[in-house]
Order: C-alpha cells, then structure tokens, then sequence
C-alpha cells in the first residue's frame, strides 16, 4: 500500500479545571470517540489524538488530585475501549494518555493500537520540561508528573506503515528524531500541547526540518482553546502533516475541534531518500561527542 490517509485530531477540552478527574475524562473520551469515528469517515487509516487526550493540560499546575487520571497500559479502560474502536473501524489509533506503571510510576505516553484492536506497544516522552509559563504562576510542570521515558525510541509495523511517536517537548531535539528515522519510521506523529508564545515559531520550522534530515512524514497535533482556571496561554492548534521535502500536505485552523486529514506517499519518501542520501552518508563513529559532553 503506497499511499495512506492520516487523521489527526485538535481538540478543545472546555471542562472546567476545578471539576472532577473523572468529569474531565468522561467529557473528553465522548468527544473523541466521535471525533475518530468523522476521521474514519473520511477515510483515514491511521489517527492520532493530542498529549494526554482525555483532560486538560493540568501541568499548568501543581496538584496531587490529577494522579487519579493515570490508568495502566494495555490494561486500562481507556486503552481497551480505543482497541475495540479501532478493531470496529479498521483503523490504527496512536492514544496519548497518562499512564501508571506499577504502585507510582507516572509517564506521559502514547499507545500504539493496530487495525484489528492489537495493541502494538507504547512510546514514553524523553524530554520533560518545567518551567514557569511567561514568568507566572502557570507552568509547563511536567516533572511534578511524570518520569522521563525510558523505553527508547521504538517504530511499529502496523498494517499501513511503520509509526514513531514523538510527544510534544520531545521536537525540541534531534536525536530521538534521528533514531526513529534509522529504526525504519515512515511516520512520526508527535501529539503535542503548546501554547502561544515563546516557542510558537518554531512550529513550523523544527518537525519540517525532522522530516527532511529523516527522510519521513510528521504528524504533527496540537490541541486548541483557552483552558479555565489556568489560563495559561491560547493553544493554538494548526495541527498538520509534513513530507519528506518540508512542504506541508495539510493542516488545521488556530482555534476549531477539528480533524485534519492528509495522504502520506511511501513512493515519496523512497523517491526523497534516493536523491538525499542522509543515512548512507552519515557519520556515527565521529558522533561520541554527543553523549560525552
């Protein structure tokens, strides 16, 4: 199968910060089943949903109560549910939730879950930021939650093509881009929660630029809306697929619940790496430098 629809899903989460964990998951699960269900619809096989889907980004705070979202993997209900989705609708689904791994290990993870429901395997975030949103009081305080990933940088062979995951702060860095690219990705999809400011420019420019040194596609999903109490910034959605060349297939608007739907070409990216030899003229044995300084 050369040509593959991707789906990636932007959503705005409008349940109020202070109501219940349990209230914020219902809200949020409802809306994308039925946001993954239009995406099917219009003919996406692989679908990918935003950083921890089902609730706001409550790293914006410090609070203990939000450990009560965390859910195991494969065994948690939400895994579950989105297998037997997936299997009904033939689809693949990359499902970013918070997962809890024995008694107090938290990650900030994505399941990978194949066409007939298989559960593939999981990729946990590397990078964990905290700091402080524009000097205030919010905060990107990601590791009050979570434990840096320590499962490596794997690449699933679903049905429709080879999948890395990135997750959000994780863009920021080349390196793991680079070892999903020489792992055999064809696609990476890099579910995201960013908000308007410092770093928005570079939305654009650093996972076009992964695509092209890597010779893959990125999926690239950010979430949209203002999230109350925190408020912390507008998330800015434009959720968008990228090929090989840089240029981008297509892509969401700043502000709607909305499903972006492109078509990666595997004849591309074959055609890109035959012109742009990056990994036949690579050279790792100068590379120390880079886990020694």
């Amino acid at each position: 199968m050369s040509k593959v629809k991707i789906g990636l899903i932007q959503a705005s989460h409008d349940v109020h910060g202070d109501e219940t964990v349990a209230k914020h998951k219902e809200a949020a699960i409802q809306k994308h089943l039925a946001l993954v269900r239009h995406a099917a619809q219009q003919g996406a096989q692989i679908i990918s949903l935003q950083e921890i889907f089902y609730g706001p980004y409550f790293c914006a705070e410090q609070t203990t109560r939000w450990y009560d979202a965390t859910e195991e993997i494969p065994k948690g209900p939400t895994t579950m549910l989105f297998q037997e989705l997936a299997k009904e609708l033939g689809v693949v689904i990359i499902l970013p939730i918070y997962e809890r791994e024995g008694i107090a290990s938290y990650y900030n993870t994505a399941a990978v879950i194949d066409a007939d429901g298989t559960y593939l395997g999981k990729y946990r975030k590397h990078h964990i930021p905290h700091v402080a949103a524009g000097g205030g009081s919010c905060g990107f305080w990601e590791k009050y939650y979570f434990k840096p990933g320590n499962l490596g940088y794997p690449v699933f062979d679903t049905v429709f093509a080879k999948v890395g995951v990135y997750i959000c702060y994780d863009r920021h860095f080349p390196e793991g881009a680079r070892v999903l690219g020489l792992g055999g990705a064809e696609i990476v999809f890099n579910p995201s929660a960013t908000v308007a400011g410092t770093s928005e420019y570079l939305w654009k420019l650093e996972q076009p630029a992964h695509a092209v040194a890597n010779g893959y596609y990125v999926g690239a999903i950010n979430r949209v809306g203002l999230e109350a109490p925190w408020n912390m910034g507008e998330f800015y959605g434009q959720s968008y697929l990228v090929d090989p060349r840089g240029s981008i297939v297509s892509i969401g608007s700043r502000d709607q619940d909305e499903v972006v739907i492109g078509e990666m070409d595997k004849e591309l990216i074959r055609e890109v790496r035959n012109v742009w030899q990056f990994y036949r003229d690579r050279r790792p044995e100068t590379y120390d430098q880079i886990v020694s300084l």
